[in-house]
C-alpha cells in the first residue's frame, strides 16, 4: 500500500489578505518592501503562502507589551 504524503496547507493571496484583513494592494506593497510572509511562486505565476510560514511570520510580529 502506497503512503500518501500531504503537502503543508498552502494559502492563496486572497485567503491571506482575508485572514490579515488587508487589501491585496497592501499585501503586494509589503511584498515589494520584503515585509510580507514568504511566498512560493507556482509555474503559472500564482503565489501561495504556506500556513506554517504565515503562522511564523505572525508570531515574529507579536507585541509582548
Amino acid at each position: 500500500m502506497a503512503t500518501i504524503t500531504r503537502l503543508p496547507a498552502m494559502l492563496t493571496i486572497p485567503e491571506v489578505c482575508t485572514e490579515l484583513q488587508i487589501s491585496r494592494s497592501t499585501f503586494y506593497d509589503w511584498r515589494m518592501k520584503r515585509r510580507a510572509p514568504r511566498c512560493i511562486k507556482l509555474p503559472n505565476g500564482d503565489l501561495r503562502v504556506r500556513r506554517t510560514d504565515l503562522d511564523r511570520w505572525l508570531e515574529a510580529r507579536e507585541d509582548a507589551a
